[in-house]
Order: C-alpha cells, then structure tokens, then sequence
C-alpha cells in the first residue's frame, strides 16, 4: 500500500507548481432583438501564456466595449453583443482554452422567455449546444463531471485521502475516517456555497496545506499514540470542515445566482464522492498487488516524508501568494 502510494505522490510532486485554474462562469442572457448581455467571470490569477475566454455563436459581434471589474479573486467582464434576430436555441457556445488551462467553464444562458439553459464545457467537450428545452438530467450530469474533475485534479485534497488510508489502513476504520471526512467537508460546503459563511480562498488554501502537513506528521510518527492517530475519524471531520471550504470555492466564486445553487451543491458533491470513492478503490486495488513485491524498507517511510513535503511548499507558496 505504501509503495504505490509513493507513486502517487512522486506525481503529485512533479505537478505541485502547476495547479489547474478554477472554473469560470459565461453568463449569456438574451435582452431582445437580438441582443445579449455577456458577463464573463474568470481566476485573477492566470497561468503564463494561456488564455481562456467565451466563443459566442458564429456570427454574433460585440456591440459595446467589455468593462472589467475586479471582485476579490476574480474578474468580470461585462459587454453586450449583436447575435441576430435568431437568438440563441439552436446555436453553440462555448470556452477557447480549457485544455491548455486543465480546467472547466459554466456556462449559464437565460433565454428571452425566461427558460434557463446551464452547462459546463471541458477539454473534451468545449463546446455547448442551446436546445429549445433544457435537460434537467443534462445539467446534473455537467455538475456530477465538473465535481469529479474538480476532485481528481485537485492533488492537495488527493493526498490527504490518500494520507488518511496510510494512517487508518482498510476495513471498518477506513469507513468511519472517510465517512467523518465527507461529512466534515459537505458541511462546509453547503454552508459556504449557500452564503451562510464566507472565508477568502486564499488563507483557505494555506490551512489546507496545513492540515496535510499534521497529517504528515502523524504518518511519521510510528507510535501512534496521539489522539489524531487514535481517533483518525476526528481529524477527518475536523480538517474535512477546511477542505469544505475550499471545495466551495469552485462553486460560489464563479458567481453563480443563488436560485441555481442548490443544484448546482448538490450534484457537485456527488461528483467529489464518486471521484473519492474512485481514488480510493483504486488506492487499495493497487495496495494488493504492489505490496507482495520486494522493496527496501525506506520506501515505506517515503509517502509521509514526500507529503510533508509538498504540504510546506504549498503552505509557502499560498502564503506568498495571500501577503503578496
């Protein structure tokens, strides 16, 4: 288990500089004689060299200049376009830049008789077609995808599940320690993606990064005797209420309008459940087969070390980030 856990985290490294950028938001809303109102929301923070922004149907042009306003960690650009007498239904729109960004955009559309059509566009699918009756299942689907994506390509929240089966092992206190952390974080979630609460992303980052390194530290301790590692359900729950929050932020910082929220939270989570149950099936599968194979000893103590590792220079890097 521990050597192919050590895989894990030797690509984690390899990818610890290079985040994906969080999603964006294209809200097209029709106005009328073939106007559109184009608000645009993206990350403030941009990987050098991409550019990620909305492809309107063929044929639409911009009718005002985009003013661009700056709202905590991101930017909105607000415009108006010409797309025809036609509307929008039957017309495809979608994100340029996904791929090379390694990340997804929601798409919401409100119609001019008020219907709404909502979506998320990918590397694999980056455009997104305007049916004349939106697919309630469509949308759920695009939610369930987008927390899958969100969660396997989040390395940080990998490797503390992947930390936690180090420090638990399998069978029944597996069950409970994921179980406790699933509950930590759904908490959160919906309490901050319904606005109940509202932390800045970046000092959540940095607790995130912490909360590996404690992790780490009690994967280095062979003991076992402190609290964390005799109650890991506690841990669990405990630092899942931070990754909730950071969970939260790839939802409730794209600005989306609060009467889609609850949609939006719910088939989300289903996406980083199954995207975590598939981690960690996947983890133990591994775990049997590489564990009959012959090693040095070191390589077991290397996935603690490795993570607390990466836990540092993530804390370094968010907080140079938050006090620049």
């Amino acid at each position: 288990m521990k050597a192919a856990i050590a895989l894990v985290v030797l690509a984690a490294a390899r990818l610890a500089g290079a985040h994906a950028l969080e999603p964006s938001l294209l809200e097209l809303r029709e106005l009328g004689g073939g106007r559109v109102a184009v608000t645009w929301t993206t990350p403030a923070q941009r990987l050098p060299g991409i550019v990620v922004r909305p492809r309107l149907p063929e044929g639409c042009r911009d009718a005002t200049e985009p003013v661009v306003d700056e709202a905590g960690d991101r930017l909105v650009a607000r415009w108006t376009a010409d797309c025809g007498p036609g509307g929008l239904v039957g017309r495809r729109v979608g994100v340029d830049g996904v791929a090379a960004a390694r990340t997804d955009a929601l798409v919401r559309i409100v119609l001019a008789d008020e219907r709404i059509v909502e979506g998320v566009v990918s590397a694999d699918q980056p455009m997104l077609d305007v049916p004349a009756r939106p697919s309630r299942v469509a949308v759920a689907r695009d939610f369930i995808r987008l927390g899958v994506h969100h969660i396997l390509t989040g390395w940080d929240h990998l490797l503390f599940v992947l930390g936690l089966l180090l420090l638990v092992g399998g069978g029944r206190p597996l069950l409970a320690t994921i179980t406790a952390f699933t509950l930590g974080h759904s908490v959160t979630l919906s309490l901050a993606v319904l606005g109940v609460v509202h932390v800045p992303s970046r000092p959540v980052e940095v607790a995130i990064a912490a909360t590996i390194y404690v992790l780490a530290i009690e994967l280095a301790d062979g003991t076992r005797r402190s609290l964390l590692a005799r109650r890991p359900w506690l841990m669990a729950a405990a630092f899942g209420l931070v990754h909730g929050l950071g969970f939260a932020g790839a939802l409730a910082e794209t600005g989306l309008p609060q009467g889609d929220i609850p949609v939006a939270l719910a088939t989300f989570n289903v996406g980083i459940e199954l995207g975590q149950l598939g981690v960690v099936l996947t983890a133990l599968a591994v775990g049997l087969i590489v564990r009959r194979v012959p090693r040095p000893a070191w390589i077991d103590a290397l996935p603690a070390y490795a993570i607390g590792s990466l836990a540092v220079f993530w804390m370094l890097e968010r907080a140079a980030a938050l006090l620049g």
